[in-house]
């Protein structure tokens, strides 16, 4: 069985159709479908190159309910309410309740992450039992300067590991450029957003993980596969370190990472983890 934790509906342009096709060539038998919601003016506007935006945000509800509702057996539902709105618990209780909500999930916000709003979220999905899926970015220069000189989420590592600490019973699983450049104990974190070499011994993601029971993480996007693969060696020992909290997930439609992860001559228990075992240890589903 492969679980992929993490993908959107309409995304890069797969339609429902497209989606269900693509699972079924990349032998996927389940799919987390994550919202991304928040205010227009908190994404950078050449995200309209892959996906159609709507009054509810870039990535609402009402289109990971589309697909639920016509292929029920394929997906688990994912749904972050933007914390900050004073209605975003409510929202979050009752699509648990009506819709059977599982994941909160993906959090993309420019706010830090240790926000009193955000931590009471994030609490509400810890005694909920939601794993917390969080994307973390830096500013990078973009060379421009309207509409916003540079994008960012989260507040960046540290804001982030404040967050784990304060909400201890709750499931965090990072995603992201800002998330996996600290997999090294380098400056690259802030200037690159997949940096390249040797990984320094000493990583902030490595000490967090060691530290906190309640962190996991996907291995979703090019940013996982990046940290993983510029030094393989240390990326296998990660791995195999790690191997009841990663959980496989591609934020894209390609089979790069199952080439990546089938090609480490991981143990198979150990891939079973990977590809589902940690997923249906959070949010148990059945198979057809």
């Amino acid at each position: 069985m492969i679980i992929d934790a993490h993908n959107h509906p309409d995304w890069h342009g797969h339609n429902l159709q497209k989606f269900l096709q693509n699972m079924e060539t990349c032998h996927i038998d389940k799919t987390w479908l994550l919202t991304w919601e928040c205010p227009p003016d908190e994404y950078d506007p050449a995200y309209h190159s892959v996906f159609k935006a709507t009054s509810e945000g870039p990535l609402p509800f009402a289109r990971c309910l589309h697909y639920k509702e016509h292929a029920p057996d394929k997906f688990v539902l994912g749904y972050a309410p933007d914390p900050r709105r004073p209605n975003a618990i409510d929202q979050l209780q009752a699509a648990i309740e009506i819709y059977g909500v599982q994941v909160y999930g993906e959090l993309k916000l420019r706010v830090m992450y240790d926000n009193p709003d955000v931590l009471r979220m994030f609490r509400f999905c810890g005694e909920k039992g939601l794993p917390v899926t969080v994307h973390i970015d830096y500013e990078f220069d973009n060379e421009r300067s309207y509409p916003r000189p540079n994008w960012w989420y989260g507040g960046g590592i540290e804001a982030f590991a404040r967050a784990v600490r304060a909400c201890p019973e709750t499931i965090f699983i990072g995603h992201a450029p800002g998330f996996w450049a600290h997999i090294s104990n380098d400056d690259q974190f802030d200037k690159a957003m997949y940096p390249k070499g040797p990984v320094v011994p000493g990583g902030k993601l490595i000490d967090l993980f060691r530290q906190c029971a309640n962190l996991y993480a996907d291995l979703s996007a090019n940013s996982a596969r990046n940290a993983l693969t510029r030094d393989p060696a240390f990326g296998k020992d990660f791995i195999l370190e790690f191997q009841d909290r990663l959980l496989y997930g591609r934020d894209c439609f390609d089979n790069e990472l199952q080439t990546f992860l089938n090609g480490l001559d991981l143990a198979a228990d150990v891939l079973e983890k990977l590809y589902a075992g940690n997923a249906q240890r959070l949010v148990p589903v059945t198979t057809n």
